[in-house]
């Protein structure tokens, strides 16, 4: 028996029953598929599906590696495929592939944790250059099903069925990027089969939104959602704290005000009139603006100059939260600590030198990278990517399901700088924050990237998306 009180037969018909069901909703006119089935029970799992394919009047061609299938479960599924009258070819490369209608992986499923190698290597490298549509079982054969981290070579797919629960390598790193669509099948099975296990992850999506934005009190003033001060625009980089500072504006702060170079002001004014900008050329300049201000966001365009330094310093020195991001980040990185107070927003290359590691590091483990990060700056932490990770110390981390290729452009980091410091100003604790500010602007931006295409995309064009997804209470 299994810890979920099934035997693995009864689990795995169930695994190939669920597999069949999607299949025939996602390609129901497919008269002709494959399916490639590996040694164990991801194998079995495809043999199931094969025989009711088979079964149904459909031309199944199954391929194997090797004659070898693990005891147990998948051999026995294996077993009456065959004695049903289906057959599994072996797979050799110069055969090449068969032409289908769609292809299923059931090659490794989770058990895999190291790279693909001989036929296996060979097989996915044919699946991925052919044509026809992938339905992976469970997760992508290649991929770790708990980072999401594959070795250069994984499947494909269009569609992953994740078996009784979502994996957290499907949503972020390099998981996201070759799973597809993903659809969770429990296979009937109730949550309490969960009870006694802490998950790895937990998911957030565009529909948990209203959970953080709540209406308004009709007696509300300015006052009541806090002010929040920019810090940035060294020489030349005025564009990144104007980012930064209508985003905050956008998202709902009391009000906001920026200190920045003094060539920047007018500028700013101009693009922002609500902002009340200050040029400030010392530390000491700047400690009026930290006086009146309930939440700090410091990093777009600030710079690794004395000014970025000077500004950075007074920042910290304040009993306030603080939103760091950039090259307030680089800063930090000479001199880390603990910031119980703060939220720091890294892409891979920041939390690399934050962690003085390599990005290639960061990106192998993205949610373990996280929570090293926060553990070691004892605070909240948004590791920026595909599926950003938001982590903090003693809490679950959080993996944002939104978000586009289109984002990955300059100038996008300063927009979610803005928000997170909004959403805290306006009263969120700072990983509620973090959580909904980075999900807020992930969804943001695909509803931007829906109206003109991911390609070409700008910061800026999140600003009308971010009102109206920031007001869930009027329908949006």
């Amino acid at each position: 028996m299994t810890r979920f009180d099934l035997d693995e037969d009864d689990l795995m018909a169930r695994a190939g029953l669920a597999a069949w069901r999607l299949l025939l909703d996602r390609w129901p006119q497919a008269q002709r598929i494959g399916i490639v089935c590996g040694p164990g029970n991801n194998g079995g799992d495809g043999y199931v599906l094969a025989e009711l394919a088979r079964s149904s009047g459909r031309h199944v061609f199954a391929l194997r590696l090797g004659d070898n299938v693990k005891a147990g479960a998948a051999r026995r599924a294996a077993d009456a495929y065959l004695r049903a009258g289906g057959e599994a070819a072996m797979f050799l490369v110069d055969d090449g592939l068969p032409q289908v209608d769609v292809w299923v992986d059931a090659l490794f499923g989770i058990g895999l944790q190291r790279p693909l190698e001989g036929m296996a290597a060979d097989l996915v490298a044919a699946l991925n250059h052919q044509a026809s549509p992938v339905l992976a079982l469970d997760v992508p054969s290649g991929v770790d099903a708990d980072s999401g981290h594959h070795h250069g070579l994984a499947i494909k797919a269009a569609v992953t069925l994740s078996f009784i629960a979502g994996k957290p390598g499907l949503y972020t790193g390099a998981g996201r990027a070759v799973a597809g669509e993903v659809v969770i099948d429990s296979l009937g099975l109730g949550d309490h089969v969960f009870d006694d296990l802490e998950p790895a992850a937990r998911i957030a999506r565009p529909e948990a939104l209203p959970q953080w934005l709540k209406p308004r009190a009709r007696n509300a003033h300015k006052g009541s959602f806090g002010t929040v001060l920019c810090i940035g625009g060294d020489h030349g980089f005025g564009g990144a704290v104007a980012l930064c500072a209508e985003a905050a504006h956008r998202v709902g702060a009391g009000m906001v005000s920026a200190a920045t170079r003094a060539e920047h002001v007018p500028v700013l004014l101009t693009r922002c009139p609500e902002t009340m900008v200050r040029a400030v050329e010392s530390g000491s300049q700047l400690k009026p603006l930290l006086d009146r201000c309930t939440v700090i966001a410091i990093g777009p365009g600030l710079g690794r100059g004395e000014w970025g330094e000077a500004l950075l310093e007074a920042a910290l020195a304040q009993d306030l939260p603080i939103v760091i991001d950039a090259d307030a980040l680089n800063l930090l990185s000479n001199s880390p600590g603990t910031l119980e107070m703060a939220v720091l927003t890294p892409h891979p290359g920041e939390a690399a030198r934050l962690l003085r590691t390599s990005v290639g590091q960061i990106e192998q483990d993205r949610i373990a990278s996280a929570k090293r990060l926060a553990d070691e700056y004892g605070c909240v932490v948004v590791c920026k990517g595909a599926g950003t990770v938001v982590a903090a110390p003693d809490e679950i981390p959080v993996i944002v399901d939104a978000g586009n290729p289109g984002m990955a452009t300059g100038g996008m980091g300063d927009v979610l700088t803005g928000v997170i410091a909004a959403l805290i100003a306006q009263g969120c604790a700072n990983f509620d924050a973090a959580i909904c500010g980075a999900l807020l602007h992930a969804a943001a931006g695909d509803a931007a990237a829906h109206d003109g295409g991911e390609r070409g995309l700008l910061p800026s064009d999140l600003f009308p998306q971010l009102r109206r997804l920031a007001n869930p209470a009027r329908g949006a």
